[in-house]
């Protein structure tokens, strides 16, 4: 089956100070291959300060990489030129976690739709041009004439978000990037854009690539997870099994903080701290937090299998199969 994208090894490193340069690891080695043919969900989750918005944005191609490639239907996306590049930036679209900092508050709606089918020559004339925006419109489950001619102040922040995924369905993408796209959105509206997203997989072919730190919607959404701490893959498989069957200390703690409509249920009963890192600091980037850190966690873990479509960096999980990193993907289901 071929890939439609591949992060072979791919790590971003920053750097800031010219005499003595200090050097902050935001993506740790990563590798990743999402098929084709059989588009999925993919929830890239942790908390802020995990790697998953600079993640995004190599995978845009907004930043270059450290070290690794990033392959696009066979291509490198850093050697795209011309055509080639202007066929990428047609097939990989985004959606951003501010629904309102898109739009240019000068202009009505219609620009931010009017505009890429203009570069990207989709329409012949005007009224094939409107029937194509009224089709994505609809398809997000806007009615054309309630938002067509507004300005972005006159429109809630759901609508201008939903616009934002037709503007993206217009250009018959491949694969979305959704970057937090319904955390400043009202919680009654979520579900609607959640269910948004699922149709353009499901009825429309796109792969979405979900990046949050909430759990809740991931669970709701996603068929697959990849759990970040600091750069660093810290747990992967189905969705369903990690999230009610944790494994990794961090994802426990993750999952720890949800708040559930229980009033009986404490919310974080697991006690949080800090510890120095004590030599860990080529270790385990979760070994300051962890209540389970032993002296082996001053190495960093390799990735042992739990289950079928379940694996975690942690040594509690010593006696487990290897997972090559390279083959990180054959616990993600599809």
């Amino acid at each position: 089956m071929a890939n439609l994208l591949e992060l072979q090894n791919v790590s971003k490193v920053y750097s800031k100070g010219l005499i003595k340069p200090e050097q902050t690891t935001a993506l740790q080695p990563f590798s990743l291959n999402m098929g084709e043919d059989d588009p999925t969900i993919l929830t890239i989750a942790g908390e802020s300060g995990s790697g998953k918005t600079t993640l995004a944005m190599l995978l845009l191609g907004f930043i270059k990489p450290t070290t690794g490639q990033i392959i696009y239907r066979g291509r490198d996306i850093s050697t795209l030129r011309g055509a080639e590049k202007l066929e990428f930036r047609r097939e990989v679209q985004a959606v951003f976690q501010d629904p309102f900092a898109v739009f240019n508050p000068f202009y009505t709606v219609d620009h931010l739709l009017t505009v890429p089918i203009k570069r990207f020559k989709l329409a012949k004339s005007k009224t094939e041009a409107q029937d194509k925006i009224d089709e994505a419109l609809t398809a997000v489950g806007l009615r054309p004439e309630d938002v067509i001619g507004r300005f972005p102040h006159q429109l809630s922040g759901g609508q201008r978000q939903r616009i934002n995924v037709a503007r993206a369905l217009l250009l018959k993408p491949r694969l979305l990037i959704a970057d937090e796209p319904v955390s400043m959105v009202d919680a009654s509206l979520r579900a609607s854009i959640l269910e948004t997203l699922r149709n353009l997989q499901r009825d429309h072919g796109v792969s979405i690539i979900y990046i949050t730190h909430d759990l809740t919607t991931a669970y709701h959404i996603a068929n697959s997870i990849v759990v970040l701490y600091k750069g660093a893959v810290m747990e992967a498989g189905d969705v369903e099994t990690v999230i009610t069957s944790p494994s990794h200390p961090y994802t426990q703690l993750l999952i720890d903080s949800i708040p559930w409509p229980d009033l009986e249920q404490r919310w974080g009963k697991d006690k949080i701290f800090t510890r120095e890192n004590d030599g860990a600091e080529n270790g385990c980037p979760f070994y300051g937090r962890c209540a389970k850190a032993s002296d082996s966690c001053k190495t960093l873990s390799p990735m042992f299998r739990i289950e079928k479509y379940q694996a975690a960096s942690c040594y509690l999980y010593k006696d487990r199969p290897v997972v090559d990193l390279d083959k990180l993907s054959e616990t993600l289901p599809v």
